[in-house]
This record gives structure tokens, sequence and C-alpha cells, in this order.
């Protein structure tokens, strides 16, 4: 299926830098959801609060998820990503919903096929470029990090049960239809190489292929993961999946993300994507940074010819996508360098 796809995507990312859209979460907080809402008539009686897990939407609100989908097709965005950011079994223990990933997968790429497809003939647009990511976030459990600071050696999961638990993810966005899987706001890059590991078993289970997006989180002003990795060692940790976009997302907003774009487009052999935050939360933990402000700050990024795909995470909307796919307007993308043999991978 997806070689194709992939194909399509090498030429227009050659061609012009592509919007991926906003937020997600930020979009769904403006609904002011209660707990009967996200528990619809199906789960009326659920022995935990789901209050929170947004995924679960999906399932009990699939009106709201298509709503969102199409606010950010019609800002232009060309990359939508499905709501499944904790949608595997480990994440979903918190509400006791384990069962339900495969189910809540299938789900969300097919909303997202669906608003694409509404959007497309509602718009007389039949040509867009659109395209389905399906999410896959990087999990409430790290493999790299104790969660008990008396026992450094202590991990609260192993590494096959994380990547059973992204294989499962996995196929079950593939049933739905995406076009693309999306790595994603990656903190520790051991969980990222079981989703790696996970892909690639797949693939050859089903002897098929398809577009790999990766997606880092440098988290604060030392250029490193959470995890401990500087960019490059990240880079070079999960290039040889050859994957068609590395890039930064979430944790930063665009000012401080700047240097860290600068560097991965100096050492990827790939396309480069970044989506940052609406700058950095304030006290009391929104957003403040206006669309235009996020806009003009990405509209460098383009000017010195570091990105490919850009869009936004926490704290965006499609009012910020619409900005940025307009600074993006007759800017050339950037073209793949010539990298050293320790990059290229």
């Amino acid at each position: 299926m997806n070689t194709s796809t992939e194909a399509t995507l090498r030429k227009l990312l050659n061609e012009r830098i592509l919007i991926i859209d906003g937020a997600m979460g930020t979009m769904v907080q403006r609904y002011k959801l209660q707990e009967p809402d996200y528990r619809g008539e199906r789960f009326k009686d659920w022995h935990t609060d789901v209050k929170g897990n947004n995924d679960l939407l999906c399932l009990t609100r699939p009106d709201i998820v298509k709503a969102i989908h199409k606010e950010y097709l019609q800002a232009g965005a060309n990359i939508i990503e499905t709501n499944t950011f904790n949608a595997q079994v480990i994440s979903l223990a918190d509400y006791d919903m384990q069962p339900l990933a495969y189910e809540i997968n299938v789900a969300a790429a097919q909303l997202a096929r669906e608003a694409i497809a509404e959007y497309k003939n509602e718009s007389g647009n039949a040509n867009a470029d659109c395209f389905v990511a399906g999410a896959i976030g990087p999990m409430n459990k790290t493999l790299s990090l104790s969660p008990d600071v008396n026992n450094p050696g202590y991990r609260s999961v192993t590494f096959d049960e994380v990547a059973d638990a992204y294989y499962e993810q996995i196929k079950g966005l593939v049933d739905g239809g995406c076009d693309i899987l999306l790595i994603e706001t990656i903190f520790d890059t051991l969980n990222a190489k079981a989703a790696i590991y996970a892909i690639n078993k797949y693939f050859k289970d089903t002897k098929t292929k398809m577009p790999v997006m990766i997606s880092g989180t440098i988290t604060d002003a030392s250029g490193r993961t959470l995890s401990g990795q500087t960019l490059e060692a990240f880079y070079i940790s999960v290039k040889h999946i050859h994957p068609i976009s590395i890039g930064l997302n979430c944790a930063l907003g665009a000012s401080q993300m700047r240097p860290h774009v600068e560097e991965l487009s100096e050492i990827a052999g790939c396309f480069v994507s970044a989506y940052p935050n609406a700058g950095l939360p304030n006290a009391m933990g929104e957003y403040d940074e206006s669309p235009e402000e996020t806009a003009a700050i990405i509209g460098e990024w383009a000017e010195e010819g570091w990105v490919n795909m850009v869009g936004g995470c926490c704290g965006t909307t499609p009012a910020h996508i619409a900005a940025i796919a307009n600074a993006m307007k007759n800017k050339s993308p950037r073209h793949l360098p010539e990298i050293a043999a320790t990059y290229a991978g």
C-alpha cells in the first residue's frame, strides 16, 4: 500500500513545506466536557472515572474528534494526527480500559479518514494533499528511568511489554486506514526504540511498508531529552529505521526550539519536521502566544531553509495552523543535504 504514499510525500516535500495540524487536547478543552461526556452511553456505568481520557472520545464523542480534524484541515493542514496519543494498553491501564486499545486506534484512524473525505467534498478541493498520521505517543512509563528514586535499577515495565503494546496500536492504526506512522513526543529513546522494533516487526509480519515519522522532545535549555541524550545522539539512535522525517515537538515554544531545529537541519539525512508549543505555559498552565507570533518565528526557520514540515503542539489551535500555513506560502523547503557517513545511516 504505502510505497506510493511515500513516493507522493517525498515529491511534495521536495516541492514545498507541508503543514502538520495543531493540538488535539487544547481543542478538546474548549468543549468543556464533563464525566458523562467521556462515558457516553456505552461506558455510563464504568467503574473508574474516565474524564481526561481523550482517546476514548473516538468511541464516545466521535463527532467532536472529527470536527476538530476538519477545523485543522480547513486551516490548511496537510497532515492530521489521529487522536491516539495514549491509546495503548499500558497508558489505558490508568482507566482499566486496556481491552479497548485496538478498537480506539481503528476508530481514530477511520475518523481522520472520514474528516478528510468530508473536507474534500465540502471544500470542493478533491485533489487536496491530505494525509492521516497515526499518532504513537511516548507512553506513561519509561524504560530508561526508574520511577523509584531509592532504586535506580527498577523498571515498572519491560521492553517486550512496551513493544507488544505498540504493536497492537500500530495494527489498529493501519487497519483503520492511516497513511503514516508517527512516533512523537519522544523523551525516552528506549521507548522509541521499542516502537521502532514493533513497526519493523509489523512490516515483516504483514509484508507491508509505510512512511514513518519520528519526533523527539528536547525538554529544556540543556538541549537534551529527558533521558539525557543530546539531539545528535537521539538522531543517530533512531535513524536506522530510515524515517521519512525526524523532528522535534512539544516542551518548548518556537523561540526556545529554534537552535535545536537549526542543529537538526544540519545533521539530518532525511526531511525535518518541527511543531512547537504556543510558547511556554503561564502560571496557570495556559499558552498565551498568538498565532501571529508563532507563525513569525516558524517563518524565520523556513527563510533559513531548516524545515520540511511544520505545525503546532500544546496550546496551538486552528488559528495558529492557519497563520503558520500562510507564513509558509512561497517559502522553499529544506533540501536534503549531502550528509557525512556518520549521519547518513
